[in-house]
């Protein structure tokens, strides 16, 4: 039987941001370093294939400090913590790395440098969010006030409407943060704002690259898991780019081939926790199933590289 003909359009840049990147290579660098098993701070990346990827090379994930013994090392996440844990694995002479995103860490110190200057911060993000429970936990209990929806502006009730600055978690919606920054500014004019942009950069260069393909396709996938931030907001931003089916997908099992009958064209791109290997499992599902002719949607190039830090560079 003849396949259907389908154009094939893959997002660049997709996939590992340098902050994943740099992550994954810690956890694999301690468990070479100090050998099985290193214990991790909730999932390293949110990626059900890589945290298992890890697990099966001995490393244990916990969601709490109290649940690692104190003579193995334990490693921070990307998403970043309350200033507490590290104190509290300092406390309990822990050996300890930590992995937070160096894109995180510089909300945290220009958290840290407002509140110096006696401002009181808001904290645009998704409540429960590792790393909004981490950027607020910078900062003394009520000196973070989150907001999550420009109707969350209305009644939000700071300390001294003229004291005010405000940060955002990494991984929004460009387009949504800009509606909440707008808000913010209308009803307290003296606000200040982030030095450069919180948002980072490979959220941003993934949500232009969707934005640009999403005119071209009848269905577009996004390769990521449920709990991972970027990867719903890359969702969200090619439905309101006018792609008409936009669809998140931990891997090729999970497609839903029954809505996808008749369309001519696809966009595929993944979020900033989702390997390579998953992107190429889905394009195989496609080719299967299709003639597919592929064409790469390109909007920025990425050579960002974070360094590990220098514990797991020093010989044990």
């Amino acid at each position: 039987m003849t396949k259907p003909d389908l154009t094939l359009y893959l997002a660049a840049p997709r996939g590992f941001c340098a902050g994943v990147d740099r992550a994954i290579k810690i956890v694999e660098m301690a468990l070479e370093k100090w050998g099985a098993p290193v214990y991790v701070r909730h999932e390293i990346v949110h990626n059900k294939y890589v945290v298992d990827g890890l697990r099966d090379k001995g490393a244990v994930f916990v969601e709490e400090l109290d649940d690692c013994p104190n003579d193995r090392p334990v490693i921070f996440s990307a998403h970043g913590v309350p200033k507490a844990v590290p104190a509290a694995a300092a406390k309990r002479e822990m050996i300890y790395v930590d992995a937070t995103c160096p894109l995180v860490s510089k909300v945290h110190i220009e958290a840290a440098r407002h509140y110096e200057n006696g401002l009181q911060m808001v904290m645009i993000g998704h409540d429960g969010h590792p790393e909004t429970v981490g950027t607020m936990g910078q900062l003394p209990p009520g000196e973070v006030l989150l907001v999550e929806t420009p109707q969350d502006v209305v009644t939000l009730a700071p300390r001294d409407p003229d004291r005010l600055a405000f940060i955002t978690q990494t991984t929004l919606s460009v387009d949504d943060t800009a509606d909440i920054v707008a808000a913010l500014q209308a009803r307290f004019p003296t606000i200040v704002g982030p030095h450069k942009e919180d948002i980072c950069y490979a959220t941003t260069n993934r949500q232009e690259a969707v934005k640009a393909m999403a005119a071209k396709t009848d269905a577009m996938l996004v390769i990521g898991a449920p709990n991972s931030s970027n990867s719903k907001r890359l969702v969200e931003v090619g439905a309101k780019a006018g792609c008409s089916y936009a669809q998140l997908v931990q891997r090729a099992a999970e497609i839903d081939w029954r809505a996808l009958e008749g369309i001519d064209s696809i966009g595929i791109t993944a979020g900033a926790s989702a390997p390579e290997v998953l992107i190429e499992e889905v394009i195989d599902a496609f080719r299967a199933r299709f003639n597919v002719q592929m064409e790469m949607v390109e909007t920025a190039v990425e050579n960002v590289e974070f360094k590990v830090p220098r514990v797991l560079r020093e010989p044990a």
